[in-house]
């Protein structure tokens, strides 16, 4: 019964220390801009309900939205975006996954500001491609912010921009991403 007792402390050990190296969130927060330089209104848009796990010891990462959740200034530009440019129903997700490609140059267990390189797959549109993404990492005891922006050439998801709003959205959208996750 000894050994039983020793045994399961260690496995319970063992698993808190693995748990304690993954954080994730459900609040991370993407915007992007597509505004053309001609264009009267702002075409942009914004999703706080982004899935984020970060695995602190290896630097793998995971980000998955909800296309629909984007929330743009007009109702108008939501429908057009959900129905004829992102084929919501049919691809409701994005993904990125990824790790840190520098994780030497990052410290989870020191507070202060990080360079990061992020490489790996970006999928929008039912396409996946392959992405580097700059970005920051901030550690401020165990809490740390992800901020990036990187451009995505819509053709390269395969999003084609009616001839009638060419002028109005740019052809690369900007993509602006922040993410706060705790260690509990």
């Amino acid at each position: 019964m000894k050994k039983f007792i020793i045994a399961l402390s260690i496995l319970t050990i063992g698993a808190n220390t693995g748990f304690a190296q993954k954080v994730m969130t459900r609040t991370a927060k993407i915007s992007f801009t597509a505004t053309a330089a001609s264009s009267p209104e702002k075409i942009d848009a914004i999703n706080n309900e982004v899935a984020n796990i970060v695995d602190t010891k290896t630097g793998d990462l995971v980000f998955q939205v909800l296309v629909k959740s984007f929330k743009f200034e007009r109702a108008l530009m939501q429908e057009h975006f959900n129905e004829n440019y992102m084929e919501s129903d049919k691809f409701p997700k994005a993904e990125f996954k990824g790790a840190i490609a520098n994780m030497a140059d990052v410290n989870f267990t020191k507070d202060g500001t990080y360079n990061a390189k992020v490489g790996g797959k970006l999928t929008i549109h039912g396409v996946t491609n392959d992405v580097s993404v700059p970005g920051t990492i901030t550690v401020k005891g165990n809490s740390y912010t992800l901020k990036a922006k990187f451009p995505v050439t819509l053709a390269d998801y395969k999003i084609a921009i009616p001839g009638v709003v060419a002028d109005k959205i740019n052809k690369v959208a900007t993509i602006t991403l922040e993410s706060n996750l705790t260690q509990k």
